[in-house]
């Protein structure tokens, strides 16, 4: 049952004026949806996800939404021209280097905060190539 659903990720933010700006400017997305409830924004293959006001934006010490990166590099050094600063962790299963933590067999990914504190990360992996 599941199985077949879609699913969309909920992203929390304090101010959603500002989370708007950041994901227009930084991300280059436009809402799809508003209400007084949130934002919706479309993203690749049917995806999307939300954006809701909250008090507890950025309380979240976890990934909160991961995008698939086609270059990590590219995207990063795109990121960074508008930016964005990449977080470096030093935890078991995960050491960045620059910002990249490398899990081998191609798979790469780095995490970076958005106007609201919460953790987005980009992932690339000749899987989803």
């Amino acid at each position: 049952m599941w199985n077949d659903r879609r699913v969309a990720t909920m992203v929390p933010a304090a101010d959603i004026e500002r989370a708007k700006m950041w994901y227009a400017e930084t991300l280059g997305l436009k809402p799809d949806y508003e209400d007084p409830g949130g934002v919706v924004y479309k993203a690749g293959a049917g995806t999307e996800f939300w954006v809701y006001p909250s008090q507890f934006a950025g309380t979240n010490k976890a990934t909160c939404m991961g995008f698939l990166a086609e270059n990590l590099q590219a995207e990063m050094d795109e990121l960074r021209a508008k930016g964005v600063t990449f977080e470096e962790y030093d935890i078991p299963g995960v050491k960045t280097e620059d910002g990249i933590a490398d899990f081998g067999n191609g798979d790469r990914g780095c995490w970076f905060k958005d106007s609201e504190g919460n953790i987005l990360a980009l992932f690339e992996s000749p899987r989803y190539k």
